[in-house]
Formats: C-alpha cells, structure tokens, sequence
C-alpha cells in the first residue's frame, strides 16, 4: 500500500510552491534549495504520472491536473498539522507566523505583539506586513491577514475580531480657519481626506446608513497617510477612533460632528486553513481579539 505513495517531503515541497508561487520561495519556508524543491516535484510528477506545474524562467503556473491534485492534498497536509497541533499544550505553540495588518491598526497592536505576545509564546516566530494592500494569501504565503470593513464572498475562512467606532478629525489649527460644520450639507462642502482602494473612494457612512460622499482634496490607500495628512491641516478624515486616540488626547486632532455618529466597521481575519486553523494562527487571532475588545463599539 505505502510503496505507491510519494513521501511527504515531496508532497510538501508541491504545497509549498503551490502556495507561495516558486521554488525558490518554497525553499526559503523549507530551509533548503529551490532545486532541492524542484526536484521533489519532478520526483513526484514521476510517480504520479502526470504534469503538475507549467515552468517558464519567469513563472510557475498550476495545470489542471496540479490544480485538482492541490485541492486534495494542502487540506490532508494541513490536517496533519493540525493533528500535532492538538497534542501541544499553548505553551509548546511554535513555528512561523506570516501575518499582514492594515497600517491604521499597525501601530496599535504592534505594541502589544512586541510587548506581550512575543515574550508569551517564544516559539512562534512572527513575520509582520504593515500594510493596507490586500494580500493573497496562498500566493503570498501568509498565515492570516487582518481585513477592516465589510467584505463581500471570499475564498478564506473569516473571524471577526471586533467591530470599531469610526470619526471624523481634523486638526485644531485648521478647525480654527473654517469652523466646525453644523450640518451634513456643511461637511459635504469642506475638503476632505478620503481613503480610496483601488477606483473607489469610500464614502462618510453614518449610523443611520447615509452615506455622504465628498469631494476629495487628498485621497491615499492607507489610513496611516490619513492620519498624517489630518495632522498636517489637509482636511477632515474618517479614521478609527482607536488609531487617532493619542492624537484626541494630546489634542492633535479634535473630532467634529460627534452629534452625528458614524457606523462602526469589523475587523476580521482570514486564513486558507478550514475549519481548524494550526494552533498558532488560532494564539494570535485571540490574543488580538482581547486587545481589540476594549475598544469596540
């Protein structure tokens, strides 16, 4: 029965090409050489008598065969650690963690990672993105993206970790220039920083499910460029209430139009695990949840 099964290690150098998009990555996640890598494959398209991937200099692309193969096996192999991951105790958690986290929460949970997390699970090495584009995460490689705001229907398994009040601020200085807007017409009127993902420009949304849509005068793909633009006198911005709260306190940034609160947004995150996500994943995605918990709405 065994004498037709390709070893693990090929089976594991296949998911991990598979999933991070070349050999020479697979290798860096394994701790060998791309042709160490390569080589495991072919062994395995031997065995199997069949094309897994199309290879070029500049691309490694999955065949139909590999793409049904893939389906089958990465849930098995995940299955497998999973299995292990349930003899450990947290205390014995251990491996890489590839995580990626919007920049407007970066330097909020950073602290706590860094503070608390790190010295409690010293086994888990962590390998943190800051950045609010969206990643993929089999392509990528990453064990668990951190997402704020809705989302429509997405591959991945979705937590959601808290749901968080946005407002709007503006420096003090600048307030001073134009005056606080009484109404939803005189905000509408005055400039605006807005956060735009790719062609789209996301509204003001209020509690009540108005949306108000302004005129841009800075518009930015990171909340942490919000940030700075607001301090900086460019206009109003619509942030989290968590990424601006030393700023309120040290009083940076004011907030304006608190009579008429905003709708609150989630923060969820994603992974490509299933159902069971390896103990890591699961540490870190509760550890954040506690730390967001004191701060939603």
């Amino acid at each position: 029965m065994t004498a037709g099964l390709e070893p693990t290690t090929g089976l594991e150098a296949f998911v991990r090409a598979v999933e991070t998009g070349s050999f020479s990555a697979a290798a860096r996640l394994a701790g060998t050489t791309p042709s160490a890598v390569s080589k495991s494959v072919e062994r395995l398209e031997r065995r199997l008598g069949v094309k897994l991937f199309l290879r070029s200099t500049r691309s490694l692309t999955l065949t139909v065969d590999g793409t049904a193969y893939y389906e089958r096996i990465a849930p098995l192999l995940r299955a497998l650690d999973e299995a292990g991951d349930a003899l450990k105790g947290a205390e014995r958690a251990q491996g890489v963690l590839r995580a990626s986290i919007p920049g407007v929460l970066g330097s909020a949970l950073m602290e706590a990672l860094t503070r608390e997390f790190v010295p409690r699970y010293p086994e888990i090495k962590l390998e943190i993105s800051i950045t609010d584009r969206h990643v993929d995460l089999i392509r990528e490689g990453y064990d668990v993206a951190l997402r704020v705001g809705e989302m429509g229907n997405v591959d991945w398994m979705v937590r959601r970790l808290a749901t968080l009040p946005l407002i709007l601020v503006a420096a003090p200085q600048w307030l001073e220039r134009v005056a606080h807007p009484a109404t939803r017409e005189a905000l509408a009127q005055l400039p605006h920083i807005r956060y735009r993902l790719g062609s789209q420009a996301y509204p003001i949304r209020f509690a009540d499910g108005t949306d108000l849509l302004p005129e841009g005068a800075l518009d930015t793909d990171s909340g942490q460029a919000m940030r700075i633009a607001a301090l900086g006198g460019v206009g109003i911005a619509q942030l989290l209430r968590l990424a601006v709260a030393d700023d309120l306190a040290a009083g940076r940034l004011a907030e304006i139009f608190p009579h008429d609160p905003l709708a609150s947004v989630p923060v969820q995150a994603l992974h490509a695990f299933g159902r069971l996500a390896p103990l890591r994943v699961r540490l870190f995605t509760d550890f954040l949840a506690d730390r967001l918990a004191a701060h939603s709405a």
